[in-house]
């Protein structure tokens, strides 16, 4: 028996009420995460702190919770917990590998209940029967969940995240017994990271479910029944919601820290913690986005983005608060009247923070530890506000709270306690119960001084849909200010109340958060009628209240084109938003959703001169929107580009323009731009050189194949200057080219120089190339293959090199072999069939059975894969094609957002590449009047030119008058034999890391 055994045999009944204690806080301890003695629950309490004016109390303890990690109270005041017990590991599943971060790969996503593996978490409720504020009666709700982390009730039952799902519970007769099986809503979220997982459920004043998502875990969320692709795809923090009835998930906001908390202000603003220092937390807007590790958590989903929000403005703190409430109630003394509460769990501490408006979002600033302890295992996780006006927090009690020692067996499963925070007078709350109070009476619950009692007040007018009280919460609404008016207008929308004929009156409310609120319950369904359409974008011009402008802009991206853009050309006019922490950057992302389909309108606004003089259009749009079409690179995109420096009215503003251009184009080619850029870019002397060049300049001629020839010259400049020569043809440019070839050590400059040669129909090349081929490097000789194959001569002498035996015909693939079958020669055909044979490929039975081959290998190995090796081997083989969280070529699909949990389909993939080509990958071969044949990739198109991408990478520029057949190929650019090479430990860490969710650290 150790000691922990026999102290727990050894507690006095005083355990199992509620202990309290109180005495003057001391000064702050330094932070520790390393755990102390071990303390009794009755033990423990006695190490606490407090400020005079309160007291703290030990309302519940091991045995009765374990690992609590969130709490809640139900409408009639009980307190429900999970009991956190399966953590770290998953019942049920087998860890092929994971990260130096523990991000884990399992071999299988789990089944949902009843047909899952069991686990140890449960959700027990605890109830004051008495009303004497002592938790004296206990059951438990849910047992054998397995990575349960919150749960929420309405609706007629219980919502759980049990990821990789949100299952409902039904609960119709609310006797505490499901009434059946789950019924599961969403699948796909991440397991990787048992510390992160999604988190903190709660209902939203406006009906939707809440929750955050933690950095080190990914999503593919979707309905059960919904096809893969249909899923919605994210990578690490967030907050994201769900509306019950329309079954619609989105995510809210994205970013943030390792988001594990969301809380509801008075007003319906949404906060969330962070594991980061310097700060108390974030305060997030709809669909905007926030600052996070981008290395180790991947991109933000919008790779236009061009910004992000910070977290709230704080002095310099030790990390971490990761969950905070902001205390609306009146039991704790007035002075603590709507400060921010947070819990510390490496230091053991909870702190107390002033919150104060910085433009649209908010700052804070320390005050006090108004709880500490000398008890080094206490570790805060959950904290929140209770129906008595207390504050809540679980204890989750470790020697570390720290995920890597826990997912080391470092985790201590037997105990934990909830405290109870309250005024040194306080007395327990009466018994209540709010769902026997008839709707009515619920009506004047939305005037209770405690925010707990009137969110309660909502859930169940959202539950009961009780058209009967509509009338009375429209008076209350337009007859009342303040808090009273909003209550009421979260309750009309949730008894199905709220229409466009309210709208129209609370768009004109006094009360500045009816008027926001009005607007984000208007356009959630992402359409407005045209009246009031009108009336946002009037309100957009003349709003006085900063938050509003807030919600506006946050609206108008949900929002169609019309009125979405004119809400936002208004808001840009308000030149006393320039300095705002949010809205600059909201605009710029409403009016970024628009540039694929709404160029028209777009440009349209730029044909207002005095649309360029207004500062935030000045300091925050100009720059981006050039670069947003800049970086496509697509002809289209260049030509708005062009027609932006055209509408310039001042220098000034084509500078910004430029500024924007050069930075979308750092490190890119700016060689192939459409004729009408170049025109605008001469305009403010952009490109002279090559505009020359372009313009058949013959000084310009001179001075490019000086500075092609000058080794010491800039290398980009000349990689431009050497794609320029092969679109517009300079004969005396092909002896430069070919000495390139053969005499530089810089591959890129080579691979330019062979690009640029596919354009001149003259012998010597593919005589050069099939000399110089011997020599090169496998990078190199990959274009040479593209070259070779592209006219019928310079095959012939490629092929002529290998029957004399100057070219290994090993280095050769088989799919350049195939494509020098298109000209149907017979001398060429006759010479492939000698050294190439079968150029056929695999049949699909033999594919087949290298594809059960690999399955078994990798769904049978036990040795644990090394990801940071399949990372090197991704590189090597299959990143000069594709990308994966960011990295890699663009000739093949991104890889990021491919369901690459499945290994038969992956399988299928790699080992029969074209057995299905992505849309959008389809091949075509062009034979141009000219002679060439081109094979790729469609890259881009418009009236004048197709764009074809090569095996190789290599981008083709083709004029459309030159094209005498364009023929769909069905045949995959893929290779095929990609495993053949590969051992079998290199497949199954190739394997590990294609299955990862996030990039590695």
């Amino acid at each position: 028996m150790n000691h922990r055994t026999i102290i727990l045999l050894a507690l006095t009944p005083v355990l199992w009420s509620v202990s309290s204690i109180t005495q003057a806080a001391p000064p702050v301890p330094p932070p520790n995460n390393t755990g102390g003695e071990f303390f009794s629950p009755a033990d423990s309490l006695k190490q606490f702190t407090v400020p005079d004016d309160l007291k703290i109390e030990q309302v519940l303890a091991e045995p009765e919770v374990r690992q609590p990690i969130f709490q809640n109270f139900d409408e009639r005041g009980r307190m429900w917990v999970i009991n956190y017990l399966q953590y770290p590991y998953p019942e049920g599943l087998r860890i092929l590998s994971k990260d130096k971060h523990h991000r884990a790969v399992y071999d299988k996503i789990p089944l949902p209940p009843p047909h899952h593996e069991k686990g140890a978490d449960k959700i027990t409720i605890h109830e004051d029967t008495n009303g004497d504020g002592k938790y004296d009666k206990h059951k438990t709700f849910l047992d054998g969940l397995n990575i349960a982390s919150s749960f929420v009730k309405g609706r007629g039952g219980v919502w759980v995240l049990n990821p990789p799902y949100l299952l409902f519970y039904p609960d119709k007769d609310n006797d505490d017994v499901p009434d059946g099986d789950p019924v599961v809503h969403l699948e796909g979220f991440g397991l990787e990271d048992t510390h992160s997982v999604v988190n903190s459920l709660r209902w939203g004043p406006d009906g939707w479910l809440y929750s955050s998502q933690g950095s080190t875990v990914s999503g593919k969320v979707k309905k059960p029944g919904q096809k893969d692709k249909e899923a919605i795809q994210t990578l690490g923090q967030l907050i994201w919601r769900y509306h019950p009835e329309k079954q619609i998930y989105e995510i809210f906001s994205e970013g943030g820290g390792n988001a594990f908390g969301v809380e509801f202000d008075d007003k319906g603003r949404l906060y969330s913690g962070h594991n980061g220092g310097n700060t108390r937390g974030f305060h997030y807007t709809q669909g905007s986005y926030y600052q996070k590790g981008f290395g180790k958590h991947g991109p933000l989903s919008n790779p236009y983005a061009f910004g992000y929000f910070q977290a709230m403005k704080h002095a310099k703190v030790p990390r971490f608060t990761h969950n905070f409430i902001i205390y609306e109630a009146e039991t704790l003394p007035k002075k603590y009247w709507g400060h921010l509460f947070g819990i510390e769990p490496l230091q053991g501490r909870v702190v107390e923070s002033k919150i104060t408006a910085d433009g649209s979002s908010y700052q804070t600033e320390d005050l006090q530890r108004p709880v500490a302890t000398t008890d080094k295992r206490f570790r805060p996780v959950d904290i929140k506000l209770g129906p008595d006006g207390a504050i809540y927090f679980c204890d989750m009690y470790e020697h570390q709270i720290a995920h890597g020692q826990h997912y080391s067996g470092q985790v201590e499963k037997e105990d934990g306690r909830i405290y109870r925070l309250t005024a040194k007078d306080a007395k327990p709350l009466a018994s209540f119960d709010l769902g026997k109070k008839s709707s009515e009476e619920l009506i004047a619950v939305l005037d209770h001084p405690n925010k707990w009692f009137r969110q309660q007040a909502l859930r169940l007018f959202g539950d009961r849909k009780d058209a009967s009280v509509i009338p009375a919460l429209k008076q209350k609404l337009f007859s009342l200010e303040g808090q009273s008016a909003l209550e009421a207008l979260w309750a009309l929308n949730l008894s199905g109340g709220f229409d466009e004929s309210v709208a129209q009156k609370s768009l004109m409310h006094s009360d500045p958060y009816v008027r926001a609120w009005t607007i984000r319950l208007l356009c959630d369904d992402h359409h407005v009628s045209p009246e009031i359409g009108q009336q946002l974008i009037a309100l957009a011009l003349t709003e006085p209240h900063v938050q509003v402008r807030s919600q506006l802009a946050s609206s108008s991206k949900r929002l169609t084109a019309e009125p979405g853009l004119p809400i936002a050309f208004n808001l840009l006019s308000r030149s006393e938003d320039l300095e705002d922490v949010h809205l600059p950057l909201m605009l710029w992302w409403s009016l970024e959703k628009r540039v694929a389909e709404n160029r028209a309108e777009l440009l349209t606004y730029f044909e207002k001169p005095e649309a360029w003089q207004y500062p935030l259009v000045e300091k925050y749009i100009l720059e981006r929107i050039m670069r947003r079409f800049a970086s496509t690179g697509s002809r289209n995109d260049l030509l708005v580009c062009a027609r932006l420096l055209e509408l310039a009215p001042e220098k000034s503003h084509a500078e910004i323009l430029m500024s924007g251009f050069e930075t979308a184009m750092k490190g890119r080619s700016q060689a192939s731009f459409p004729k009408e850029l170049i025109t605008a870019m001469s305009k403010y002397g952009g490109q002279s050189l090559s505009l020359g060049l372009r313009q058949g300049d013959q000084e310009a001629v001179k001075k490019a194949l000086k500075i092609v020839a000058d080794s010491k010259a800039d290398n980009q400049k000349r990689l431009d200057l050497i794609q320029i020569l092969g679109e517009v043809k300079v004969p005396q440019s092909v002896p430069l080219l070919l000495k390139i070839i053969q005499n530089s050590s810089d591959l890129q400059m080579q691979i330019a120089a062979i690009s640029a040669l596919q354009q001149y129909p003259d012998e010597s090349i593919g005589k050069v190339v099939a000399a110089q081929y011997p020599n090169m490097s496998d990078d190199l000789r990959s274009a040479a293959q593209t070259l070779v194959s592209i006219r019928k001569p310079w095959t012939l002498e490629f092929l002529r090199a290998i029957e004399a035996g100057k070219i290994n015909k090993d280095t050769v693939p088989v799919e350049t072999a195939r494509k020098m079958t298109v000209y149907g020669d017979a001398g060429i055909t006759a010479l492939i069939a000698k050294h190439f044979g079968s150029i056929a490929g695999a049949t699909t039975e033999q594919m087949q059975q290298q594809i059960a081959a690999q399955q078994k290998l990798l769904t049978t190995a036990t040795e644990e894969p090394d990801r940071y090796a399949g990372e090197k081997l991704f590189q090597k083989n299959c990143g000069k094609c594709h990308k994966l969280f960011g990295d890699g070529g663009e000739i093949g699909p991104d890889l990021t957002s491919f369901k690459r949990d499945d290994v038969g389909r992956m399988l299928v993939n790699i080992i029969n590449p074209s057995n299905e080509i992505r849309e959008g990958f389809e091949t075509y071969l062009i034979v141009t009047e000219d002679g060439r044949t081109v094979n790729g990739f469609l890259a881009d198109q418009d009236n004048n030119v197709i764009v074809i991408r090569s095996a190789d990478g290599q981008s083709i520029t083709v004029e459309r008058d030159n094209i005498d057949e364009m023929l769909p190929q069905k045949k995959s650019l893929m290779p095929e034999g990609l495993l053949d090479k590969l051992s079998e430990k290199e497949v199954r860490d190739l394997f590990s890391y294609l299955r990862s969710s996030q990039p590695l650290p």
